[in-house]
């Protein structure tokens, strides 16, 4: 160790006159993810097996710290750039900058590009770590995905195995996957962390020290879905696994490919689990088990009702059922997710609703439960006329219910939802949310149609809301200043209402 830094001391002074590389961090000498404080996590009544079950010879060999990657003395650092290796984002240019003229004339003679996917070293030249390893993330276009997955994991594989032939033991990672080419943050966590667990379950003494270098808006993120696949203990472990994401890739971590799963069945309309795929939602959705009985329908003709009137008392039956569950059942674990919340009124004294959507596990939550807390939150707040603020922020797949689900939800909520709603207000929507948002409240929902407002950004919310009665996760303020800047707000830029999709 003291050899190390004697050797970086001397580099700083030799090579850097001007003080560009003040403040070195060693990384050997950063805090180990197994000696960082464990999560607070509930007791799991029943244990199952994880994919990532607790390593500690894993866990001491890697690091996550916030901070500036050319500060960093470690063997290679990683340098996420494009095609041609001239990329203008902040990290590459101090790279570069730091680096110095030898390096970009490495880059034009000898380097000269590098394709998606691909990873190609240089020398350090000026920097404390004594290689670079360039590489190029994927655009990222939902209709190409699972490309976009596999090139992401081939970046960070391919920076791996590069290190990994050249004897080279402690990395300084970057954050590869971009926002400026389109690729979710959280998604591209997951398989940059995946594929550094699977990479050292196979080659555990090929290296001394991984460092996940992040900048303060992923710093969040990494924290989040660390324990996931690097868990610190037994409880840990088997709270993180409700939460992994349905697809974990293979051995390797690569993305799991279902084209490559392809066959011909038997019975087409079923998949190969036997699972109706005409009919696999009836019975098992968490409505099938207070749906209504036949006799309720006959009787309601025999008393002379209208089908309105039996609509909308077979729909006062079924909430009340859910009203009678919601009060016998304990909450106290689901509501620790935070994904629903009332902070506040707005400028006019409704309750606000706050519902985020990425802390919502979609697929790793009893459904039946949710419902049911969803409705003993609400029941009160809904009686007299709210605010619900809907955050898409940063959510994927994992996160979102399927059509048919939200419409039987729809369908079942008390009529006092519709009437007291004064607006829902959805932030940061997707372009494949609006279409969705309009098709729903076009076909399914239209009496609240004209409630639903798009919001571009938090700052515009500031119309209808104070600043003080609202709590705003740090990850949704980072990324909306990310997207829209410090100071966008335009008095003339209101709400913008849902429009037919073109």
């Amino acid at each position: 160790m003291l050899v190390t830094s004697i050797v970086a001391f001397a580099k700083n002074v030799i090579m850097d006159p001007l003080g560009l590389l003040s403040g070195i961090i060693d990384a050997e000498t950063l805090p180990r993810w197994s000696q960082t404080n464990l999560s607070k996590c509930p007791e799991v009544l029943e244990e199952r097996e994880s994919p990532f079950p607790v390593n500690i010879d894993i866990n001491d060999k890697i690091c996550l710290w916030e901070g500036d990657i050319t500060k960093l003395n470690c063997d290679i650092i990683v340098n996420s750039t494009n095609e041609s290796l001239n990329d203008k984002n902040p990290i590459s240019e101090r790279i570069f900058k730091v680096a110095g003229p030898l390096l970009q004339q490495e880059i034009v003679i000898e380097v000269q590009n590098c394709r998606t996917g691909e990873a190609k070293m240089s020398k350090g030249y000026g920097l404390p770590s004594r290689y670079v390893v360039h590489t190029v993330g994927p655009r990222y276009n939902t209709k190409y995905k699972t490309a976009a997955e596999s090139a992401l994991y081939m970046c960070y594989r391919n920076v791996l195995q590069l290190a990994f032939e050249n004897n080279l033991h402690s990395i300084g990672l970057t954050v590869i996957n971009s926002t400026r080419r389109g690729y979710p943050p959280e998604e591209g966590a997951h398989i940059a962390l995946r594929t550094v667990r699977r990479y050292l379950e196979h080659n555990i003494d090929a290296f001394g020290v991984i460092v996940f270098v992040v900048e303060p808006i992923d710093e969040s993120t990494y924290k989040r879905l660390m324990p996931m696949y690097f868990p610190r203990d037994k409880k840990e472990e088997q709270f993180a696994i409700s939460f992994l994401p349905s697809d974990i890739g293979n051995e390797d971590g690569e993305p799991f490919l279902p084209e490559r799963q392809i066959r011909i069945m038997d019975k087409p309309l079923k998949a190969n689990n036997g699972i109706d795929l005409l009919n696999s939602f009836v019975g098992r959705h968490p409505f099938a088990k207070v749906a209504a009985d036949l006799d309720t329908g006959r009787r309601a003709k025999l008393q002379g009702r209208s089908q309105v009137e039996q609509d909308i008392l077979e729909q006062q039956r079924k909430y009340s059922q859910w009203i009678k569950r919601s009060r016998t059942e304990d909450f106290s674990e689901i509501s620790k997710l935070g994904f629903l919340s009332n902070p506040g009124v707005d400028l006019q004294g409704r309750p606000v609703v706050v519902f985020i959507g990425r802390f919502f596990p979609a697929h790793a939550i009893d459904l039946n439960k949710a419902v049911s807390y969803f409705i003993h939150f609400m029941d009160t707040i809904a009686s007299r006329e709210y605010v619900f603020l809907y955050f898409h922020t940063l959510t994927t797949e994992d996160h979102q219910l399927d059509m048919t689900f939200l419409k039987h939800f729809y369908e079942m909520l008390d009529i006092k939802y519709r009437r007291n709603m004064h607006s829902f207000q959805i932030i940061h929507g997707s372009v494949w949310l609006r279409v969705c948002t309009w098709f729903f409240t076009m076909f399914n929902a239209a009496t609240i149609k004209d409630k639903v407002h798009f919001v571009p950004g938090v700052q515009y919310l500031y119309d209808i809301i104070s600043p003080d009665q609202l709590e705003i996760p740090p990850f949704v303020m980072e990324f909306d200043i990310q997207e829209n800047g410090p100071s966008y707000y335009t008095p003339k830029t209101k709400h913008m209402l849902v429009s037919p999709p073109t």
